[in-house]
């Protein structure tokens, strides 16, 4: 099966268009790069050109980031439209530019967190099976005289298009200690990985069955690997049977996890520091951490499984649960979006027991 997969990296493919450019006589349409004839017999500045005879060069620059796309323009361009910093803004006009000054120049700029892509009046994405693109307007408010506007009003709408990246794999869990599980959500192809680490700073993951003590914590991270920092992550549910199979009846279970929440006293989000990260819904990572344990009757050794849901940057708070209520509530999911891992088996350490030598 051929799985396609977003990759997200800085400074990918960008488009501006401007909808209002200013205008010169027929006479300097002898250069189309910088003055182009439009139907009415007008001449236009063409796009990156302003001013009477659109020989003014504006400095506009584009960075698509992995969780943030922003956009730079020289001060000058809207200087020229008599536009002030006061009167820029995204199609929502709480998403306002702000100055900026670099290297001695002045610019108008607007940084938008993917998160606020929705909110701050972004368009629906437009997606292929080759890429994803992300599109914003930069608009200008004119100056009223009176009850009557006689300058333009400046739109810049800019884009990113980030491309997917093909590669084979498989669409259902694997049992390994390293869980992968393909989702395709909206058309985008992503991949989640679970993993146990051998300490609190998530920096050394186990390559084959662990083996650990009674009392000892276990370090889950659940994580979207693919693409990096779109989708956040929310992790349902979670527990432990004696057997491969998630919902096998015929053995013992326990839970540790349901509607998002801790159901185990000893279970707790986050890397254990003063400043968790990894909390749940928060990030493309989650991280929880509970206490080794056993079942009373063999075998011993445990499987973890894990029902994840993912979260598009439109989907906000409603990613995180709530958990400081009495009554957990559950919330209604896309199914497309919803996915099993499981790892194992994860077994218990054998205390050593001391041997008595015969001879003196």
């Amino acid at each position: 099966m051929e799985i396609f997969h977003l990759n997200r990296v800085l400074l990918l493919n960008h488009y501006l268009f401007i909808f209002h450019s200013g205008e010169c006589e027929i006479s300097q349409c002898s250069d189309p790069s910088t003055c182009v004839l439009s139907q009415r017999r007008t001449c236009k500045c063409a796009v990156g050109y302003f001013g009477d005879l659109c020989d003014q060069v504006a400095t506009m620059n584009v960075t698509c980031g992995k969780d943030f796309i922003s956009i730079l323009v020289d001060e000058e361009f809207f200087k020229y439209y008599n536009v002030g910093i006061e009167a820029v803004h995204l199609t929502n006009a709480s998403c306002h530019a702000h100055r900026e000054e670099i290297s001695g120049s002045t610019y108008f700029t607007v940084h938008t967190p993917m998160d606020q892509y929705t909110a701050c009046g972004g368009k629906p994405l437009e997606k292929n099976i080759t890429h994803i693109v992300y599109s914003l307007t930069l608009m200008s408010d004119p100056p009223i005289y009176g009850n009557i506007v006689r300058d333009p009003v400046v739109q810049i709408e800019y884009k990113c298009i980030y491309p997917y990246i093909r590669r084979l794999s498989l669409a259902f869990p694997i049992i390994s200690f390293s869980s992968e599980r393909m989702f395709k959500v909206k058309e985008v192809d992503a991949k989640v990985e679970m993993s146990l680490f051998k300490d609190h700073t998530y920096t050394e993951a186990f390559t084959s069955a662990p083996t650990i003590k009674l009392g000892d914590q276990i370090y889950v991270q659940i994580q979207v690997t693919e693409p990096e920092d779109f989708f956040h992550l929310k992790v349902n549910e979670c527990w432990a049977t004696q057997t491969p199979k998630a919902n096998d009846k015929s053995g013992f279970s326990h839970t540790l996890l349901v509607n998002g929440c801790t159901n185990d006293k000893t279970t707790s989000f986050g890397n254990g520091t003063a400043h968790p990260e990894g909390r749940n819904g928060e990030g493309s990572t989650v991280r929880y951490s509970f206490d080794m344990f056993r079942f009373v009757y063999e075998p011993h050794s445990f499987y973890l499984h894990c029902a994840v849901h993912l979260c598009t940057p439109e989907d906000g708070k409603s990613c995180i649960p709530e958990c400081k209520t009495v009554s957990k509530r559950e919330v209604v999911m896309d199914e497309q979006a919803q996915g099993l891992l499981s790892y194992g088996p994860i077994r218990r350490e054998l205390p050593v027991r001391p041997t008595i030598s015969m001879f003196m």
